[in-house]
């Protein structure tokens, strides 16, 4: 078991800046796995969630672990444009386990997600930016309940 523990729940903002180093991303989620951790739980939405999936996926080819899509909906990607359907389908099939907490979208679902997560963790790995949204909530949750937070940056 690794100091954090062996379950990890992603969180991160959707919006990543131009210069978000995916390396660095890919160096950090190594580490993890290297020290022990041997789950991860990831919400799949656009941005952070889904470029640490991909990652995952790559390393993946190198090493087993358990990875749970914890989607807030049924039908989140919709909106999505077809090229990150088809790359949401693509990580999606990396995935070992599907949870989906609603049926259809219902105001609040993305919050039960985090919590969610959260509470099937033992840590957090979050890239979080800013005071304020769904990542700093994720964030002051886990904080709340005791979990201990990665901050990736």
């Amino acid at each position: 078991m690794t100091e954090y523990g062996r379950a990890c729940a992603l969180t991160g903002h959707r919006d990543l800046p131009p210069d978000f180093d995916c390396g660095k991303l890919h160096e950090a989620l190594w580490s993890l796995l290297d020290d022990g951790c041997d789950t991860f739980f990831c919400g799949m939405a656009r941005g952070f969630d889904l470029a640490a999936l991909g990652c995952l996926a790559d390393l993946r080819q190198r090493k087993r672990f358990y990875i749970e899509a914890c989607v807030p909906y049924r039908g989140q990607e919709r909106n999505f444009s077809a090229a990150e359907k088809a790359e949401y389908d693509r990580l999606l099939s990396w995935c070992d386990r599907t949870t989906v907490l609603f049926p259809g979208y219902r105001p609040g679902c993305f919050l039960v997600r985090d919590r969610y997560m959260v509470d099937c963790a033992d840590f957090v790995f979050a890239y979080c930016t800013r005071a304020k949204g769904g990542t700093a909530y994720t964030v002051g949750y886990a904080e709340k309940t005791g979990k201990r937070v990665i901050l990736f940056s």
